[in-house]
């Protein structure tokens, strides 16, 4: 978005923001970038060009410091501390003073790098005076300074992207959290949300957009205070809720949170969705990417204002990440596995009955059990418990552990999935299994630190059927009908689609979309109740956000337009099962062009049905091509309607009655030339030449149409008005095929007229053939294929069935979907980690 636009946004706002309250009224998304999202002058530029397509000028942004900077800092005051404990003759001044320069080049290199030299000057100098006063800190009274020493990170870093922001995108202010943000202390960081609230709208300047210091705050004395690690996740969170926002994107450096510690457990799958308390549970029980304090201002408003929480990753902006939020039934069916280590537990009588409850109050234990007497903390705690039981007069035992859980919906009170979690860890044997208080996760105790090796295998266990697939039907016509009304039962019988989900439904004109899954039971009645206008731009929009492992579309349109998104689709990494034939009859150069976008995004594409309906024509090129033979013919009635049309065709009645009396069967299409014009039956021979790895075109195909030249431009209803036109030509046809002891049939040819030479023929025409042929007795709508190949020369291969009809179309689609979804059982994605802080 350039200025011009954000500063037009900005006018357009303050028509309405007039009130003191304008600020809560109008901030709805925040913004947070994470250290690693900062580090360098490539990744501030990344940042700013998120910045400049997501962000308005009524957001608000909360940066962490740049790269390593607050270690640097940490470390800085480590080393003084260090020279103030050594001997006064053995000081060496010099270690703290190299570490100080080295910080300050290399915030200087930041600018300089970034901003205009008058900027830059300006940042500069800012900094000297910075560094002047940690100078001063650092040989003065360090633990009275400590969390300001720190605090500098954060205000470079607000500093200097407002800075590159007022230079190159909008008009902006840097505003440092301290200024507003005020909590009781830095064990329990209670915010004063009324004071803060009234502060931040004190300092956030109309027409500019907010860069926030993350991080850092004041308690209640003025002090300087630090939120604790990831703490600029959690002022990121504050901050929504001080404005009533409606979203917050934690941009980091891995593209959303996962199933296990990807870094450890290569197969972990990303989670799309996840309920706000579950991801609270991950958090609290060693995630990496989420800290439990950061939800907690999303968890505990008070109001009906819900905000939803994104994860995100700034180093591949396009990439869907994770959502944490409230959702359906199927983000609840999510499972993941964590782990901690470095723990103790401490067993003691004082944990028995209603003691271990104000235990647990005071020390928010990992988990605990008050029949037993145990609670297991974190060894950072092992002090404070210890004083806490001497009050009591009780005396503890403290031993080491690790813990292992698996954390989902209300996992506590699903059997199965406790049943399924003992028995992954069978061969393991922990001293305890506690379900947490709130149901979401169930930890087992370990005697021993939890190891990768295990951590690998219950992730295995716990996770391994958990793919989740989005179902999206366009077209519903009979078949596209008869196909949902296949899937209740489908779903239930076939082990590949169990965690297959059907989430929109499509007409040419409305879509109905439900990120919670719709009823299959009930899908053509929700449909008809709630479905809504929609064009392909806000189709293609939701379905470059879904909130799936893998999404499948099952195109049964006959639309060229509709077949004309799988370009679309397979750049979104979408797959699609085609009843459709425009697409993979399209003009050799588009078909080509679909065929290597769905290769290189590993989008699936079958199309079993765009032929043969349910007989499995494909299937039997395809494995013989992949088994080494090499095809050189394919015949046969590919037109389950100029089948019955020949095969019932016999001169009793003309040729026109008979062709009327297909129509009111519904057999025609409802202009039954398109049937007679060979066009359908052209396309069909296309695609299997395609199949069978022949470069064709249309064009290469000769089609003869049995439509009189005087009748092809009429309007329907005057072709079938004057549909007597057709009967002379086909009763002289089928005479000359009686004199003959024969037989009129519309038949599909590809052959080799020399195969020394390569020369190749295609045509779909009407043939005079003899009675014993194999196309000549078939039953009425039957379609018939016949393969000569390398391994089929003197006996053909031959595949003879049904052709059309909803049932076997239908049927041959969940084949389709089938196949697909056992493919993406075993897929796995690539986890690309940037590096987690």
């Amino acid at each position: 978005m350039t200025t011009e636009q954000l500063q037009a946004n900005a006018i357009d706002e303050h028509v309405d923001a007039v009130t003191h309250n304008q600020l809560a009224k109008h901030a709805t998304q925040v913004h947070k970038f994470g250290g690693s999202s900062l580090a360098t002058t490539q990744c501030i530029n990344r940042v700013l060009d998120i910045i400049r397509q997501n962000c308005q000028l009524n957001d608000v942004v909360v940066v962490s410091a740049n790269g390593d900077t607050t270690d640097n800092l940490f470390a800085l005051y480590q080393l003084a501390k260090e020279q103030r404990d050594t001997a006064l003759e053995e000081q060496d001044p010099r270690p703290l003073e190299q570490a100080l320069n080295a910080l300050k080049q290399q915030q200087e290199l930041l600018i300089n790098d970034l901003l205009n030299a008058n900027n830059a000057r300006q940042l500069t100098h800012a900094l000297k005076a910075d560094i002047e006063q940690l100078t001063t800190w650092l040989s003065g009274n360090l633990a009275a300074h400590h969390n300001d020493i720190l605090a500098y990170g954060e205000l470079w870093s607000a500093r200097l992207l407002s800075a590159l922001l007022n230079e190159k995108v909008c008009p902006s202010n840097s505003i440092d959290s301290r200024d507003f943000l005020v909590i009781d202390n830095e064990t329990h960081y209670r915010v004063d949300s009324a004071k803060s609230a009234a502060q931040l709208r004190q300092r956030k300047q109309f027409g500019k957009l907010a860069v926030i210091t993350g991080y850092i705050c004041r308690d209640e004395q003025g002090h300087t205070c630090t939120l604790g690690r990831n703490g600029s996740d959690y002022s990121a969170t504050i901050v929504a809720s001080l404005v009533r926002a409606s979203n917050v994107t934690l941009w980091t450096d891995v593209d959303g949170i996962y199933s296990a510690d990807p870094r450890i457990v290569p197969n972990a799958r990303k989670l799309h969705r996840l309920p706000n308390g579950v991801a609270k549970e991950l958090g609290r029980l060693g995630n990496p990417v989420l800290h439990a304090k950061t939800l907690l201002p999303l968890i505990n408003q008070t109001t009906d204002h819900h905000t939803h929480l994104h994860v995100a990753s700034s180093f591949d902006s396009e990439v869907i990440g994770t959502e944490i939020g409230k959702f359906g039934q199927i983000a609840k069916q999510e499972l993941s596995v964590t782990y901690l280590n470095d723990l103790l537990i401490a067993q003691s009588e004082c944990f028995l009955g209603e003691y271990c409850a104000k235990a647990c109050e005071t020390f928010s234990p990992i988990c605990s059990n008050d029949k037993q007497g145990f609670m297991v903390i974190n060894q950072s705690q092992q002090k404070a418990l210890s004083q806490w039981l001497a009050s009591h007069d009780t005396e503890v035992t403290f031993k080491p552990v690790g813990i292992i859980a698996t954390v989902g919906h209300k996992v506590a009170e699903r059997g199965d999935i406790k049943a399924r979690f003992k028995r992954s860890l069978k061969s393991t044997k922990p001293l305890h299994l506690v379900n947490s208080d709130n149901a979401h996760s169930v930890i087992a105790v370990l005697t021993e630190p939890c190891t990768t090796e295990l951590l690998n295998n219950v992730h295995h266990d716990m996770t391994k059927d958990a793919r989740h697939i989005g179902l999206v039907v366009a077209g519903l016509g009979n078949i596209g009908q008869r196909f949902l009304e296949l899937l209740p039962a489908q779903l239930n019988r076939v082990y590949a689609l169990e965690n297959t989900h059907l989430v929109g439904l499509l007409s040419s004109s409305k879509a109905l979309i439900n990120n919670d899954g719709l009823d299959v039971s009930q899908a053509m009645t929700l449909f008809e109740q709630e479905a809504q206008g929609y064009d392909h731009e806000q189709l293609l929009s939701w379905l470059s956000h879904h909130p799936y492992d893998e999404l499948i579309v099952v195109d049964i349109t006959p639309s060229e337009e509709f077949s004309l998104l799988y370009e679309q689709f397979f750049t979104q990494g979408i797959h699609v099962i085609g009843a459709n034939k425009w697409a993979a009859s399209s003009p050799t150069a588009h078909f080509n062009h679909l065929k290597k976008l769905s290769a290189e995004h590993n989008s699936l594409w079958l199309g079993n049905t765009t032929v043969g309906a349910g007989l499995p024509i494909n299937f039997a090129i395809d494995d013989l091509r992949q088994s080494g033979d090499e095809i050189n013919q394919i015949a046969g009635i590919f037109s389950g309607t100029l089948s019955w049309l020949f095969e019932t065709y016999d001169g009793s009645t003309s040729f026109s009655s008979l062709m009327l009396d297909a129509l009111s069967q519904g057999i025609t299409e409802p202009d039954p030339r398109e049937d007679l014009s060979g066009r359908d039956v052209q396309r069909k021979l296309l695609i299997l030449a395609r199949k069978a790895g022949f470069e064709l075109s249309l064009d290469d195909i000769a089609c003869q149409n049995l439509v009189p030249e005087p009748l092809q431009g009429l309007s329907t209803q005057a072709f079938l008005e004057q549909a007597a036109a057709l009967d002379d030509f086909f009763a002289q046809k089928l005479q000359e095929a009686n004199e003959q002891n024969a037989c009129i049939r519309y038949v599909a040819r590809l052959q080799y007229d020399d195969i020394a030479e390569a020369k190749l023929t295609a045509k779909v025409s009407l043939e005079v053939l003899p009675a014993t042929d194999a196309f000549a007795n078939l039953t009425p709508c039957d379609n018939i294929f016949l393969i000569n190949s390398r391994w089929y020369q003197e006996n053909p291969l031959i595949i003879r069935g049904p052709g059309a009809g909803r049932d076997v179309t239908a049927g041959g689609l969940h084949s389709d979907l089938v196949t697909i979804c056992q493919q993406l059982a075993n897929k796995q994605n690539q986890v690309k980690i940037k590096g987690i802080n």
